[in-house]
């Protein structure tokens, strides 16, 4: 009857529905129950947390967005309060893998070989090379990830798939962290990695480098799981005009979104927060 008081007088739908108009009225003036408030109240974080996610965040991330609200919600309740409200995550598009391994350069062994959980921060660097659609033509990205924290240390967008890119990219990276000596530093064999300019530039700062075995995407894992993320919650919702806007948008999204606000599965908050949590710690 609520719902259609404004098409129809209380008193017509009240006879149709054999209901009396006072017993109505006093419904309506009724307050909600105790349950009934923890369920509006429960609905309103939830969507709340979806919403700093910006609607990317399916029932995990929301577990662990709340999680760090202090608000502990077993799935089940999260889910449910997903349906009444609509909520719904957007799904990973296919994505495809662009490596030039075909050179003459050499080829450094797998020293990482999938160990992907490290104990401090600086002690791997994973880095990989995705394109990027834009109305200029093809763009090129260029990223280093911290496996301590999954943080994007270092990246560059260029036009070309030169090692240009990968060098001002890594050099980024290395002002950013001073890392000691010893880093390791993982990528697939692309010639930009395996050129003699790059394998300079890791001598010079005492990296150590490590490849993926050939044709081996799972060696790369991190990588490749950062850009199929990158492009279904950014790509797929933006449309490029040229290198500066991308650079434009990419900083928006890498520096203020994902390492500073995205909650990442494999550490169950963002980047940022999560060295500093762990480097509060060990001081």
């Amino acid at each position: 009857m609520k719902a259609y008081s404004s098409e129809f007088s209380v008193e017509r739908m009240a006879c149709v529905l054999g209901v009396s108009r006072s017993g109505y009225y006093t419904w309506l003036r009724r307050s909600p129950s105790e349950r009934r408030r923890q369920q509006q109240l429960f609905d309103l974080e939830v969507k709340a947390a979806a919403e700093a996610g910006k609607g990317y965040y399916g029932r995990v991330r929301i577990q662990d967005e709340l999680a760090l609200r202090g608000r502990n919600a077993s799935h089940r309740r999260i889910v449910a309060s997903m349906k009444r409200q609509g909520i719904t995550s957007k799904t990973k598009k296919q994505f495809k893998v662009t490596t030039n391994s075909k050179h003459t350069e050499p080829v450094a062994p797998n020293l990482l070989d999938r160990k992907f959980g490290v104990g401090s921060p600086n002690q791997v660097w994973v880095s990989d090379i995705t394109y990027l659609p834009s109305q200029t033509g093809w763009l090129y990205l260029t990223v280093f990830i911290d496996l301590f924290s999954r943080m994007v240390v270092g990246w560059y967008v260029s036009t070309s798939l030169s090692h240009e890119g990968v060098l001002k990219a890594f050099y980024q990276a290395i002002w950013r962290r001073r890392p000691p000596a010893g880093l390791l530093v993982h990528s697939d064999r692309g010639v930009q990695y395996a050129c003699e300019a790059f394998r300079s530039a890791l001598a010079a700062q005492a990296c150590i480098q490590s490849m993926s075995r050939k044709g081996n995407c799972w060696d790369n894992a991190v990588s490749e799981s950062f850009f199929a993320t990158l492009k279904n919650e950014w790509l797929s919702e933006t449309c490029l005009y040229d290198r500066d806007h991308a650079e434009h948008e990419l900083f928006d999204h890498i520096e203020r979104f994902y390492n500073g606000q995205r909650i990442h599965t494999t550490i169950h908050m963002a980047p940022n927060e999560f060295e500093a949590r762990k480097l509060v710690k060990c001081a």
